[in-house]
């Protein structure tokens, strides 16, 4: 199984590991990284999973974040502040935002205002088709800055996530 998350998630971790639905956590392999786009594609071998875990899991469908409009509901998945799953939701508030990071790259992005909290990072960004359209990346944090949720665009990355896979 492959698991797509953010770069700065797994960044200097000695090892590695996921967390399913029922709870049970394996060892993951890192498949690779793409610092640029801040992106990573960790697997986690099926033979090592009970027949449990595996009926519990469910192959998400990716979908057009091209499509999207502003104004458009969105559902995002994360584990906010390390609690396990949650789900909020919010609205496309942008789309092709630019943001720069901190080494000096600059990409577009799907802006919300979903909750985007710390843990949210590498979380799923679906419409209300449950497709994956975003991955989430960053927020801004100010006194000023409420609901500024930022998910790399998935048809921006789909080419990529396939190469950080092979």
């Amino acid at each position: 199984l492959y698991i797509v998350t953010n770069a700065h998630v797994v960044e200097d971790a000695t090892t590695l590991s996921v967390s399913f639905v029922d709870n049970s956590v394996y060892e993951a392999q890192l498949c690779g990284t793409d610092t640029d786009i801040d992106l990573a594609v960790l697997k986690v071998a099926v033979s090592d999973l009970t027949d449990d875990t595996l009926s519990q899991i469910a192959v998400i469908t990716v979908g057009d974040s091209d499509a999207l409009e502003v104004g458009e509901q969105v559902v995002a998945i994360g584990n906010a502040l390390g609690y396990g799953q949650s789900v909020t939701t919010g609205i496309v508030s942008a789309l092709d935002r630019s943001i720069t990071n901190e080494s000096g790259t600059t990409s577009t992005y799907i802006q919300t205002d979903a909750a985007i909290n710390p843990g949210n990072s590498g979380g799923a960004l679906l419409n209300l088709d449950g497709e994956l359209i975003g991955i989430y990346t960053a927020k801004l944090s100010d006194t000023d800055v409420e609901g500024m949720g930022y998910a790399i665009p998935i048809s921006y990355v789909i080419d990529r996530i396939a190469e950080l896979i092979t």
